[in-house]
C-alpha cells in the first residue's frame, strides 16, 4: 500500500501534465487543485475558497457533500458495492420505478449506464431497433459525448477527435436565435430552423429516419435556448417521417431549468429520454427512460457493467429525496429568475461586451462579443478567458463554452440561496469592471 504524500499545487499540476492525456485539459493559467467542498463552496489545496457556479458541469445538483446523499452512499457501501445487472438490486429497481413515475408522458422502462455518453448511444440504438430505420437527426452546436457515435452526433469540430464519423447522423440547423444561421429574427422567422428539418430529411436521408436526439438547452454549445415552439414543430416533423423524439436531459434534467425536465418547458412528450450528471449529485450514473413499446424493441442481450451500480443508484434515490423534500425544482425557477434579473442588470452595464443573456432556471449563459453594436457580433474569446481568470481571482468558479468558447456558463447547485446568488453576481460584476478597465 502506497504512503499518502502531501503535494503542493504545482506538484499536482506537474503530475497531471506528466501522467494524464494532454486532452484532459484544465481551466485557468494555473489550475486550481480542488480538495474540499461543502454546499456551494469549494476549497483548493492552497486554502483558497470559491463560490461554485459550475458544479462539475451541472453535476452537483443538491450541493457538495450533501449529508443525506453521503449517508445513503455510506449505508450502501456497507451492504453491497457491486453485483452487475445480471442480478436485480434494490437501489436500481427503486430508482427505475421512481424515474418511471416522474418522467413525462408514457415513459416507463429504464436502462442504466455509467455516463451520458452511454445513455445517448443506447437511445440511438433503441430508436433504430424500434423504427427499423438507421438515420438519426442531431443538432449543430450539440454535444452528446466522447464515443465514436457521440462524437458523430456532436457538432463541434473541437470535440471531434477523428475524421471517421457515423454516416447515419444528419445535422439540423441549431435554434441559435442570437446567431441565426438563416439570418432571420424571432418570432417573425416562423421558427424556420425547425421547419428546415423536413427538407433535411427529404434531401439528405432515405426519407425515413430513426429519430431525433436533441438537448432542450444546448449545454456545451453555450446554453443555446430554442424558441418555445421549436420542439413541437421538430418532433412533429420527425414523427411524420417514421422517427421518434429523444430528449437529451443530461444537463437540463432534475430541476435545472425550473421544471423537472427541460423538455417540459416546451410542452412535448418524448419517446425516449436520456439523463446523467445531476442524477446522483456527482456519482457516475446515466439512464435511458423509454416508452414500453420502444424499450421492448431491444431484444438482443445488452448490459452496462457499471450501469445501475448499487452505490450510484442509492445516491440517485437520495438526491431525488432531497430535490423533492426541499422543493428544489421550485427553487431553481424562483431563484433562477432572480439570477436572470441580476445578469440582465449586468448586461445593461456592459452592453457592448455582453451580447446575449439566455437560459432557463439555474442554467444561464452570457455570450461575450467584441462590440454588440457591430452587425457581425464577433465572438470575444479573449474577454471570456480574462473573465474566467478575474472571477477565479475573486473567489468565483464559472464555466465556459460555445463553438467559439466565448460563452460564460453559470449553473450553481439547485439549492443555492438568493444571498449566494447576489454574492456571485457582485463578484461577476467586479470581474467585468476589472477586465473592461484593464482593456
Amino acid at each position: 500500500m502506497s504512503e499518502h504524500k502531501t503535494l503542493t499545487s504545482e506538484e499536482v499540476r506537474q503530475k497531471h501534465k506528466q501522467y494524464l492525456f494532454p486532452s484532459v485539459k484544465n481551466y485557468y493559467k494555473e489550475s486550481a487543485v480542488i480538495t474540499d467542498a461543502k454546499g456551494c463552496r469549494v476549497r483548493d489545496l492552497d486554502g483558497n475558497e470559491y463560490l461554485d457556479f459550475f458544479g462539475g458541469i451541472l453535476t452537483i445538483s443538491v450541493g457538495h457533500g450533501q449529508e443525506d446523499v453521503n449517508e445513503a452512499v455510506i449505508a450502501q457501501v456497507k451492504r453491497l458495492n457491486h453485483i452487475t445487472t445480471l442480478y436485480p438490486s434494490l437501489p436500481m429497481v427503486e430508482l427505475a420505478e421512481r424515474l418511471s413515475n416522474i418522467t413525462p408522458g408514457q415513459l416507463q422502462k429504464c436502462f442504466f449506464t455509467a455516463s451520458g455518453t452511454e445513455a445517448d448511444e443506447t437511445a440511438v440504438m433503441i430508436a433504430q431497433t424500434y423504427t427499423g430505420n438507421s438515420e438519426i437527426i442531431a443538432l449543430r452546436h450539440g454535444y452528446s459525448g466522447r464515443s465514436l457515435l457521440c462524437q458523430s452526433l456532436t457538432a463541434h469540430s473541437s470535440w471531434r477527435s477523428v475524421s471517421t464519423q457515423v454516416a447515419a447522423v444528419k445535422h439540423a440547423l441549431s435554434p441559435y436565435c442570437y446567431r441565426c444561421p438563416l439570418k432571420l429574427s424571432y418570432p417573425s422567422c416562423g421558427v424556420a430552423c425547425a421547419q428546415d428539418i423536413e427538407e433535411l430529411i427529404v434531401t439528405t436521408t432515405t426519407g425515413q429516419v430513426a429519430g431525433m436526439l436533441a438537448e432542450p438547452i444546448q449545454g456545451v454549445g453555450g446554453f443555446i435556448t430554442p424558441p418555445k415552439e421549436y420542439f413541437q414543430i421538430a418532433a412533429e416533423i420527425v414523427r411524420k417521417y417514421g422517427g421518434i423524439f429523444i430528449s437529451d436531459e443530461v444537463q437540463t434534467g432534475f430541476g435545472r431549468t425550473g421544471t423537472m425536465w427541460g423538455i417540459e418547458q416546451y410542452g412535448v412528450e418524448p419517446d425516449v429520454m436520456t439523463m446523467a450528471k445531476g442524477i446522483a449529485n456527482g456519482y457516475p450514473l446515466g439512464a435511458v427512460v423509454a416508452t414500453s413499446a420502444v424499450a421492448d424493441s431491444l431484444t438482443k442481450n445488452t448490459l452496462s457493467t457499471f450501469g445501475g451500480n448499487p452505490i450510484s443508484s442509492a445516491a440517485a434515490c437520495a438526491t431525488l429525496d432531497v430535490i423533492e423534500r426541499d422543493e428544489l425544482v421550485k427553487n431553481a425557477g424562483e431563484v433562477g429568475q432572480h439570477f436572470r434579473n441580476g445578469l440582465e442588470a449586468i448586461q445593461k452595464k456592459y452592453p457592448k461586451l455582453i451580447g446575449d443573456v439566455r437560459g432557463m432556471g439555474l442554467m444561464q449563459g452570457l455570450e461575450l462579443v467584441v462590440d454588440e453594436s457591430i452587425k457581425d457580433r464577433t465572438p470575444n474569446v479573449q474577454a471570456a478567458v480574462d473573465l474566467m481568470e478575474a472571477t477565479r481571482d475573486r473567489g468565483l468558479l464559472i464555466g465556459r463554452g460555445g463553438l467559439y468558447s466565448n460563452v460564460l456558463r453559470l449553473a450553481p447547485a439547485l439549492n443555492i440561496t438568493r444571498s449566494e446568488i447576489d454574492e456571485g453576481l457582485a463578484l461577476l460584476d467586479e470581474s467585468f469592471t476589472a477586465i473592461t478597465q484593464r482593456g
